[in-house]
């Protein structure tokens, strides 16, 4: 079954296995923890792996919350958005605008990430239903958008009296800024995303060579 595959309703798969719902609700518990599929209230148990695994470990939430941290993110906008000043760079001027802000156990805001995706696809429609499981990659995998490559840009700059207010920090404080532009495995742009990342807690790793 293709990413983006919406499976078909528990009653039918409970008499297509010829299980409980029961049983069959403990098997999508279990392909749901495996990110296999993902669940949707009002939509249903949609599928998120075709043979390939989601990478989610380059995401900067992931990467802090790898050092030991606890990690809260609060959904700042989620909404559609026209940019033309845009449609050269990524052949559309209509996105959807997600803003997070990501904040340590003490309430420390960390990070604050403004991603821009196709209005297409079915994205279209994620201002009025949200994310699946609160995860972007899940959420973008379920309409079909598997990152394959991409490029990323990270260098420092003062924050603006905007970016401050919302991160809790003086205006000027010198902030990592990172813009990844993600295309998938057909090619199509998926997500731009600039974020900006408190240096006290992220670092940025480079290997080169042959792996040892």
């Amino acid at each position: 079954m293709a990413d983006g595959f919406l499976l078909p309703g528990e009653h039918q798969l409970a008499e297509e296995f010829a299980v409980s719902r029961g049983t069959l609700r403990e098997a999508l518990a279990e392909l749901k923890r495996r990110n296999y599929i993902a669940t949707q209230s009002g939509v249903g148990s949609i599928v998120t792996f075709d043979g390939m695994v989601l990478d989610q470990n380059s995401g900067w939430a992931q990467a802090l919350a790898d050092t030991g941290a606890l990690v809260t993110t609060d959904i700042l906008r989620l909404e559609a958005v026209t940019r033309p000043d845009l449609f050269s760079r990524f052949g559309t001027e209509r996105f959807i605008a997600l803003d997070r802000r990501r904040r340590t156990s003490d309430g420390t805001a960390v990070s604050l990430e403004r991603s821009l995706m196709p209005e297409s696809g079915g994205l279209e429609s994620l201002p009025r239903v949200g994310l699946i499981d609160n995860s972007l990659t899940i959420t973008l995998a379920a309409y079909g958008y598997v990152g394959a490559e991409g490029d990323q840009w990270i260098g420092a700059e003062p924050l603006s009296d905007e970016d401050a207010l919302l991160l809790g920090r003086p205006a000027g404080s010198v902030f990592l800024k990172a813009s990844r532009t993600t295309y998938d495995r057909r090619e199509r742009f998926m997500e731009h995303v600039e974020s900006l990342l408190d240096p006290l807690h992220f670092r940025l790793h480079l290997q080169f060579g042959s792996s040892k």
